[in-house]
């Protein structure tokens, strides 16, 4: 956006000045923040050096709080307070969190986001998430000496309406004016394709601590495009830790862990992982709280078969997103890694088996994603020139729809659609004298709106009484580039209007947005039979009401025998359509209307006498 400024007669304009924006990789296991420098984006270090910042606070009983390292070392001694992987909690609610033995937090179950028992009172994800903003923030101005005018905030490609909106939530909350959120692989594709220039389809394969996301990105001069999606939200380097603690216990034969156990080996765990990264094998040395001494060798081979099945679900996802993008992995120029996990020589091994090429590595996976959020805010807040702007051009993960009569599901974006969109679709009222409708707003693939995710509901009032079918009334969806949603209605006629943010409490984790995507495959049969007996049962709803309306206006025109028989044939009707039998409900449909035919024909004849009735055939104009 261009500022203008206001100069007295004879005064010079002040030469520009770059405006503060930063970009920030708000990451499950580490956060840090990145900005750009003489046209070089670059990591910003804290007073000790590090770029990292392990994301993790840890309250206080007098309402202080500890976040990052000193967090971090801490985290095995007071592991109910010390709260570690808070993005994966981040716009969930307290039935979207499993609880196993290897989570020591204590939640509490809210009617919206879930909320975290800790010394210091519940804690949200959002508040969490804020803790650790605030801190980048300040390391920004406390490096650059000015105050940010925003950021660019990054997010894996599969959040979810909700996720995203806790994400902006907790920038507010920690001070920060979001600029945009930016997909954490069109980040990286930004900083790789600034650095090499390159163009055509390239793949970015981000495995972070707690989420998975590939990317299918079509890259050509100036536009970054986003072709194709595929992750799990709660599918990271976590995990890995996870699975390798499991098998320890195993091979010592522990079955239960105390709390403050449980922080330290896996702490001890995560080391070893990130040394089998470098050497074949590692030992696992560490004393317990009770005492036990825990010794194990831990081999890169032995890891990579614990790990295997982990690998393979991300390659399941890569090649579930190659096909919806209509690509082999032959026509793929490159693969850009991203992510600390990414370091693990099996996943390395895995990608380049999968693509059949080394991946590319030129650019510091644990850096990359906030490199290129940094390229973007740089730009967002006016410090290029026009001839260096590029298109980020995302798209949605799932389809946006509206639930019609019937609970038929009417999708008006369909996933992959490019954002920001806007899209527009008219509909009609189903009763006459309609004066009100209820927009139910949903997420999925699946036909049916029970089948989906609800995501708002409003209602449209004031609609002039109409007869069926005659009102028009305009939807539309428009999502920003944030991926939010914002949904109005408008009846054309009158200019009644109504519209809503869909701001939900929490959301979907990524294992559900997947789950769903493999149910409307799977059932896709089902759903369109499902489909078309809904639609006959709207039909049979339509009939019904004529029909029966006719019968109270025109009842004179049936002899006793033919009332009868038609009356026969709507309560054959009625029961079809509540049996929801396609084969019966067809046939009653048809022997209604063909009962209801002669009568029809005789309302018309009478409709059509009372319009002649006293005019002369003079008066008549053909």
């Amino acid at each position: 956006m261009a500022l203008l400024q206001i100069s007295e007669p004879g005064m010079a304009p002040l030469p520009h000045q770059r405006r503060l924006a930063v970009g920030i990789d708000l990451g499950t296991t580490h956060s840090l923040v990145a900005v750009v420098r003489d046209g070089v984006p670059e990591a910003l270090p804290d007073t000790e050096g590090r770029v990292l910042l392990p994301s993790v606070v840890r309250y206080l009983p007098n309402g202080e709080r500890q976040i990052g390292h000193l967090a971090q070392r801490q985290a095995a001694l007071d592991p109910k307070n010390t709260i570690v992987s808070v993005k994966r909690l981040m716009g969930c609610g307290a039935s979207d969190i499993g609880t196993t033995l290897h989570t020591p937090l204590d939640f509490i179950a809210t009617s919206g986001m879930v909320q975290i028992k800790t010394i210091a009172g519940p804690k949200s994800p959002v508040e969490v998430s804020a803790d650790i903003l605030a801190t980048l923030r300040q390391r920004a101005e406390d490096t650059l000496g000015e105050e940010l005018v925003g950021a660019v905030i990054t997010v894996p490609a599969y959040f979810d309406e909700a996720q995203r909106q806790a994400t902006k939530d907790a920038a507010r909350v920690a001070g920060i004016n979001v600029l945009r959120l930016l997909n954490e692989p069109t980040a990286a594709a930004l900083a790789y394709g600034l650095e090499s220039g390159a163009e055509g389809y390239y793949a970015v394969y981000d495995l972070g601590g707690g989420t998975f996301d590939l990317s299918i990105l079509n890259l050509t001069r100036g536009i970054f495009e986003v072709v194709a999606t595929g992750g799990d939200a709660a599918l990271g380097g976590d995990d890995f830790d996870q699975l390798l603690l499991q098998h320890v216990l195993q091979q010592l034969g522990i079955a239960t862990l105390a709390a403050e156990d449980v922080r330290l080996l896996l702490e001890r765990v995560r080391q070893a992982k990130e040394a089998l990264s470098e050497v074949e094998q590692v030992m696992l040395d560490v004393t317990l709280t009770n005492g036990t001494p825990i010794k194990l060798t831990l081999t890169e081979q032995e890891f990579a078969d614990i790990t295997q099945a982990l690998v393979q679900r991300t390659l399941s996802l890569t090649r579930k997103a190659l096909r919806d993008a209509g690509l082999t992995p032959e026509q793929v120029q490159g693969v850009a890694l991203v992510g600390g996990a990414t370091r693990m020589p099996v996943v390395r091994r895995a990608v380049e088996a999968c693509f059949g090429q080394p991946p590319l590595a030129g650019i510091d996976p644990d850096q990359v994603v906030a490199l290129g959020a940094a390229s973007q805010a740089d730009l967002l807040a006016g410090n290029r020139r026009s001839e260096d702007d590029w298109l980020l051009l995302d798209v949605l993960p799932l389809s946006l729809g509206i639930e019609m009569m019937g609970g038929l599901v009417e999708k008006i974006v369909p996933r992959h659609s490019t954002i920001p969109i806007a899209r527009a679709q008219e509909f009609t009222t189903f009763k006459d004298g309609q004066t009100g409708l209820s927009v139910h707003v949903v997420q999925g693939e699946r036909e049916l709106a029970a089948d989906c995710r609800s995501l708002a509901r409003f209602e449209l009032r004031g609609i002039p009484p109409m007869a069926a079918g005659a009102a028009r009334i305009r939807v539309t969806y428009q999502v920003d580039a944030d991926g939010l949603l914002s949904v109005s209605a408008r009846e054309t006629y009158s200019g009644v209007e109504a519209s809503i943010t869909v701001k939900p409490s929490y959301g979907l984790s990524d294992e559900q947005v997947a789950q769903m995507l493999q149910d409307s495959l799977q059932s896709a049969e089902v759903d369109m039979q499902m489909r078309a007996l809904r639609e006959q049962q709207i039909e049979a709803e339509q009939l019904l009401v004529a029909t029966e309306s006719a019968l109270a206006a025109d009842a004179d025109l049936l002899s006793e025998t033919e009332r009868t028989t038609i009356e026969l044939a709507v309560q054959t009707l009625r029961q079809a359509k509540e049996r929801a039998e396609r084969q019966p409900l067809q046939a009653a449909l048809k022997h209604l209307l063909t009962v209801t035919e002669d009568f029809a024909g005789r309302r018309i004849n009478k409709g059509i006498k009372q319009a002649l009735a006293g005019r002369k055939l003079d008066d008549i104009k053909v």
